[in-house]
Formats: C-alpha cells, structure tokens, sequence
C-alpha cells in the first residue's frame, strides 16, 4: 500500500487548522469538479484559493519529490535550534511540537507544546529550563530526529 497521499491530505488539515471549512474545501471539489475532466494544477489551485494558504512548495514537497521532510533539531541548554532538511527548496511549514523535561510538580515531567516556524534555515527558540524531549505531533507526515553533539547553527 502507499500512504503518502493520504497523510499528504491529513496533514494538510492539520494546516487548515478547522475541520468545517477543511470538509468544505473537500465537499467543494466534488461539487464544482463533478463528472469533469480536472488536473493536479486545477486542485492545487482550488484548495490552495478555498483555503487561504500558499501551498506552491507543500505541494512540490509531498507531490512532486519522494523525500520525507525531516525536522532535525538540537536542544543545548534552554534553546532549542531546528531546520527542515530533505525537502525542495524553499519550503516552510510550521510543525507542532511536544516538549518534555523539567519539573512539572509532584514528581511529573512538565509539557509544553509549541509551533515551529520551520524552514531550512536553523533557526532557534527559547525552551522551558530542563527540557529533555522535543515530539513532532504524529499528525504532520514528517520525521523528525535529535541531533547530538557540536554543529548545527552557528
């Protein structure tokens, strides 16, 4: 089986962030594009128009490339530095992430969750003191992997 054009779709939900105008988008194509002969270019358009966002580069990404997007992110001390790689160039999607660690009381890990505006470029963020953990939401049809040691942004 291949599952990448259903978790292309799922994520692209998750960036619409409103299941009713995402079930509206997706009503509205069989609507307007019922018993027609319709291209990729015209449903990229329509989705794209139907829900506001710039989907030039996500649709290279999960559409025109066989690579994985691949958060690759470094936790040094209360920062936490982050980039995109394996993806085509130029693109950004911001990525929830779960972060761990610290003291949350009565012995329990605090959370704290966040969005990243992830791009190729390393970028970093301030992070609670402690954090040990960083989790990309499993909803994203991304990878995601810790770097250790020196390198990354400089």
């Amino acid at each position: 089986m291949y599952y990448k054009g259903g978790n292309m779709l799922h994520t692209l939900r998750q960036l619409v962030g409103d299941d009713a105008r995402w079930r509206a988008v997706l009503r509205g194509l069989n609507q307007d594009f019922r018993h027609g002969i319709v291209t990729g270019a015209e449903v990229e358009a329509y989705i794209a128009d139907h829900t506001g966002l710039e989907l030039d580069r996500f649709f290279d990404q999960y559409l025109r490339s066989t690579l994985i997007p691949t958060l690759e992110w470094r936790l040094q001390e209360d920062r936490l530095s982050f980039r995109w790689r394996q993806v085509v160039p130029g693109f950004d999607m911001p990525v929830p992430v779960r972060l761990t660690g610290g003291s949350g009381g009565a012995g329990a890990d605090a959370v704290t969750v966040m969005t990243l505006p992830a791009t190729e470029a390393w970028q970093t963020v301030p992070v609670p003191a402690g954090t040990t953990r960083v989790e990309v939401d499993p909803d994203y049809f991304v990878l995601a992997r810790g770097l250790d040691g020196p390198g990354g942004p400089g």
